[in-house]
Order: structure tokens, then sequence, then C-alpha cells
């Protein structure tokens, strides 16, 4: 837990612009009562240059093929929860393009999880098609079986089949790692292990406990754009007062905080407060507004009771939060700081994977392209409960998978998150649309605000020009 000195040492590695929107999220930190981790204290931006992102990336199917090769081959990606497999045999079938993976627990042991190409070695059958728990991999068309552990076990007819070498017949596999409760995948044999690609990640989650925590929703929708396009439009909060007005009173829109750091490349973040108004609704705007407005919109922090004297919005949610989550948890969290109760502490592992810090909202997104579409992606949205004290949990849920044409407010467990991204669903569509008409052959972004979004193709453009 962090302690309650705000006046400790402060570490900056750099600081943002000097002309944005004050106050700054370390303006407001600097007045917050418990003072968040020294990283969240840390500012850190990487000159990347201004130039336009190429639109073709958005919708050419050239570029989307190769990126099959050298993104969706070449790098880990998160695949299933280790709740989703809790037993010996229990297994989820990732999907990714032209590829799929049954990711199943073979053991007891943390690590007894292997990652099996979907793919009978008789002639192509996918061995399963959905999530489940078996004993053995039967094809469903010949009957070629495959034990747990990947090796050979029935060939029906064997005696047709003389010139096949057993031990040589076993499924193939990819590299499978796993960190804070989530399992990763890579199909590069010669990649870099896990806790390396996800450099600063470890260290910068290790009081957040995402291990302590289960998945209780998820929920699943075909978008209609591009995935890049679908993963950009989370990652920062520019848009915010145009397509979520809503927000304003209580939301630190343009004075988020955006980090990239000096030679890490699949890791970076932004940090939005809560509980504060934007500052583009002025210096006198009244906080008992963002107080009812916090309220109504976010009913977990509901108090009916009006601010008293000397009383920020802010200092009223983290209390409630620090209670509320104390209860919910079984946990004492009472000396959390202002930051971590409240706060979107938002991180972005390459190429597809965002997730919420924070110990009030562990929330996270997973986009994909929607196979072999480069103008659709599959978002995803999950979000994680603290498990009881003795570490028992209900089983997680199936996803939800809605219609291209149910709205995300479909379902109610998301709350008022699902309104922010069915706002955002109209705008992709148009977004995706509009590239294609342009007669401009590049998207312009502004040099802080939308560094995440030129971090992230910067990655990009140096995996797609590798050998």
């Amino acid at each position: 837990m962090e302690n309650g000195n705000t006046s400790g040492p402060r570490r900056r590695m750099t600081t943002g612009p000097a002309d944005r929107p004050k106050p700054s999220l370390q303006d407001i930190y600097a007045k917050d009562r418990i003072a968040p981790p020294a990283h969240m204290r840390e500012e850190s931006q990487v000159d990347m240059g201004n130039d336009d992102i190429p639109s073709e990336r958005y919708f050419s199917k050239a570029y989307h093929d190769r990126e099959v090769e050298k993104i969706w081959r070449r790098t880990w990606q998160w695949a299933c929860r280790l709740e989703d497999i809790p037993n010996v045999g229990s297994h989820v079938v990732y999907n990714i393009v032209h590829d799929s993976l049954i990711v199943v627990r073979t053991g007891t042991g943390p690590k007894d999880i292997r990652a099996y190409v979907n793919s009978c070695l008789h002639r192509g059958t996918m061995l399963r098609k959905e999530a489940g728990c078996v004993k053995q991999f039967r094809c469903p068309f010949h009957g070629f079986t495959w034990a747990l552990d990947g090796t050979l076990k029935e060939v029906p007819g064997a005696w047709d089949f003389r010139h096949i070498k057993w031990e040589d017949f076993s499924l193939p596999e990819a590299r499978v790692d796993t960190w804070g409760g989530f399992v990763f995948i890579n199909f590069d044999h010669e990649s870099e292990d896990l806790l390396s690609y996800l450099e600063i990640l470890p260290d910068h989650f290790k009081e957040f406990g995402l291990e302590n925590r289960y998945k209780a929703i998820h929920v699943a929708k075909v978008m209609p754009c591009n995935w890049k396009l679908c993963a950009e439009a989370f990652v920062e909060a520019y848009h915010v007062p145009f397509a979520h007005p809503q927000s304003l009173p209580y939301y630190g829109d343009s004075n988020t905080q955006y980090d990239t750091w000096p030679g890490v490349r699949h890791i970076n973040r932004m940090i939005s407060a809560q509980g504060v108004p934007s500052p583009s609704l002025g210096e006198q705007f009244d906080l008992e507004k963002t107080r009812t407005l916090m309220e109504r919109d976010t009913p977990f922090y509901k108090s009916s009771a009006p601010l008293v004297e000397g009383q920020s919005p802010r200092d009223r949610f983290a209390d409630i939060a620090r209670k509320k989550i104390s209860k919910s948890s079984g946990r004492d969290v009472s000396g959390i700081s202002d930051a971590v109760a409240l706060d979107l502490i938002q991180y972005s592992v390459f190429p597809n994977f965002v997730q919420f810090g924070g110990v009030g909202l562990a929330a996270g997104y997973r986009f994909r392209p929607h196979g072999d579409d480069p103008e659709r992606s599959i978002m995803e949205i999950f979000f994680l409960f603290p498990k009881s004290e003795d570490g028992s949990h209900p089983p997680p849920p199936d996803i939800v998978w809605l219609t291209e044409d149910q709205p995300w407010s479909t379902v109610e467990a998301m709350g008022s998150a699902a309104m922010v991204v069915d706002q955002d669903t109209d705008n992709l569509m148009r977004i995706q649309k509009g590239l294609r008409t342009s007669r401009k052959p590049g998207a312009t972004l502004a040099t802080y605000q939308e560094s995440r979004i030129r971090h992230f193709h910067r990655t990009l453009d140096a995996y797609m020009a590798a050998e």
C-alpha cells in the first residue's frame, strides 16, 4: 500500500507540454490526500516526430496479409485467463486470422498449459471449435486421436498408415506463458520471453494483484472498422469532449497524462483523473454538479449527500471507493491512494491488449481482425472482480457475443461503460468509411494527446520491417 505522505520525493523523467491545459494530472496528484505509487508520479515522453500515418494500412488487403506474417505470428498475445481453464483437459480456442490454437491445461501445475495448432495432421480438420473440457483430442471426421500431451494416441485403420512415424505425429505447438492470471501465446519459437516482452508492465502492476482477480464479465462484438482503428479509439481522451460530452463534469480529459518511455517498445500508458471536471468547463465549474452527475452516471459512487465544506468530489469518491472495495474484496484497502482507487490507469501491450490498473476498475480490451477482413474487427471487453480471501471465485462466464446490430448497452452488467462504447462504435464506422473516401493519404495525429497511437505505429513499423 502507498503511504499518505504527498510531500515525498517526486520522480519525473520528463514533463508534459508546458502549454497543455491546467491543472495537469501531476498538479491534481499533488493535492491528493494519499499519494499514488512512485511510477504514477513520473511522466515520460519520447519524441516520435509528426509524420502522418498512411491510411492504406487501415484497409489494404496486402498490408493486412503482411501483418499476419509479421505481427500475428511474431508477437505475444493474450489468449485466455487461468480461470478459463481450471481443470486438466479444460481448453479454449484462440483464433487469429487464419490461425487457430487449442490452449489447454494438461496438468495441475501452474505451468502445465500447452497451445496446440488446431488442425488434424491427417487431413487438416479443426479438432475443436469451442471451449470445453476433454480427456483427449479426437478428429470428428476420421477419428485420429491425440493425448493431452499432444502425442498421437490412436489411428483408425492403422494398418493403412504404416508410413506414419508416430513419434513425429505430435501436434505442433505455439509458445505459452502466463502473467497476472493471463495466458499468453506466441507462434514464434525464437521470440523473446514473455516477461522481457512485457518490459515495465509487471513492475508497474505488482501492487494491483491481477492474479487475485477472476473474469466476471466478457463481451465481444464485430466492429465496422480495422482492428487498429478500433484500438486507437480507446487509448486517447482527445475525442471525449465531442464523443462523450456527458462525462466532462467528472472526467479529466484534456489533462490526461500520456506516457511513452525510451527503449520501451511494447508498452505505453495513459492516466485520466476521475472526480474532477474537464478543464474545458472552466475554473468556476460548480463542483456539486461534478458530484451529482458522476453519481448519476456511475452508481458505484452513490452517496445522496451534498459535499461538506472543504471537501472535493475527488475526496468524496476516493473515500467511497476505498470503503466499497474493502467490503467487496474482503480486504482492507483503506490505505490505497486516491489515484489507485479512482483513476483510469490504462496500459497498452502491443499489439492488441489493453489493461486497466488500480484496484477499482480492473477492466481490459482485446482487438483482433475479424477473420481475413481488414475492414472489420473483433472487440472484446472484460471485467475482473476480486477473488475471495481464500482464493475462491465463481466460474467465469461464457463470452457474450453481440450481433453487429446489437448495442453494447444490451449487456446491463457493463453499466455506463456500454454507452461510451456505443458512442464510439458509430464514429469508428465513420472513420473507416472516411479514410476510404479521403484524398489525403494519411492521418494527422496530435503530438501529445495521440502519442500512444504514434508509439503503436512506431512499433508496428519495426515489426513490419523486420526480416
